[in-house]
Parts: structure tokens; C-alpha cells; sequence
């Protein structure tokens, strides 16, 4: 069954495109009741409502949760090694705090490499922070990958 054209990713530009997987409800009700005219003739008259609810199919929430979770990670960490990189200062709140979440994210990575931290003048390059950035992302694809695995699609015939 084709798409009707009043949907967005109707039309031939929308097979260019990646594919959303989507779940649809719908819920349609009728009801035909036997009213009389004036005359006394009874007429059928049928009303029909038609709701159609569009939302990300259970896989793509998954999906999506936690792309948004390793992207925090990402943001902590990648926030963590700029603040090294500036000499930030450690008294404000704000450079504490991302210091203090993106330490406890780089920690299992602690001590893969051979060398710490690079100093230069009041700079640090916290290698333990840049080996914890690439870590993350592949722990993401590899979750993301396991959930594309376990994706229920319809096969085209």
C-alpha cells in the first residue's frame, strides 16, 4: 500500500532517504444508526473517525536513548580534556563539576597507555580522557549494532 501524499515522507525524494523505523496505531471506530426523516423513511447514516498515531517503534527508542547517553559521555569528556587543555581553574563550580563527572568517566580507562598526562606550561593533555573519548564511541557503536541485530523489519518481497 502506497503512502497517501499528505504524509511528510511521501513522494520519491522519501526513497533517498534513510528509512525511520515507525510503529502506526490506529484506531477507527464506526457507528451506523437508522435515523428517520420527516416523512418517517428510515435513512442509514454511517460516521466514521479515524485516528492514526505515528511513534518510533521500541527498537528506535532504544536506539535513540542511547545514542543520547553516549553523547553525554562524549560532551563530559570532550568538555574535560578543552578544560585541561586552557588550565581552567579548578575553583569554579562549573570546572569542578565537569571535571569530577569526566574523571569518573575516564577512570576505567586509566593506565592503557605507557605514559600519563602530556604537561606543557599550565596545560595538561590527559591522554587517559582521549583513550576514554574513542572508548565510549566504540562501546556506543557496538550497542548500537547489537540493537540493529535484534530490529524486527518487514522483508520486502
Amino acid at each position: 500500500m502506497a503512502p497517501p501524499a499528505e504524509w511528510p515522507d511521501a513522494g520519491p525524494s522519501s526513497v533517498t532517504r534513510k528509512k525511520k523505523t515507525m510503529t502506526v496505531q490506529e484506531q477507527r471506530s464506526v457507528t451506523t444508526d437508522t435515523p428517520t426523516t420527516e416523512s418517517g423513511v428510515p435513512t442509514n447514516r454511517t460516521v466514521t473517525n479515524r485516528q492514526v498515531d505515528f511513534r518510533p517503534s521500541n527498537n528506535e527508542t532504544a536506539r535513540r536513548i542511547v545514542v543520547l547517553v553516549f553523547g553525554l559521555f562524549q560532551i563530559f569528556i570532550g568538555l574535560r580534556i578543552v578544560l585541561l587543555l586552557l588550565d581552567a581553574r579548578t575553583g569554579n563550580a562549573l570546572v569542578s563539576f565537569i571535571n569530577d563527572v569526566g574523571g569518573v568517566l575516564t577512570a576505567p580507562f586509566q593506565g592503557i597507555l605507557q605514559f600519563g598526562a602530556l604537561k606543557a606550561g599550565g596545560s595538561v593533555l590527559d591522554s587517559a580522557a582521549v583513550v576514554a573519548f574513542i572508548g565510549w564511541t566504540i562501546i556506543e557503536l557496538i550497542v548500537l549494532w547489537s540493537l540493529a541485530v535484534f530490529r524486527h523489519e518487514p522483508t520486502a518481497a
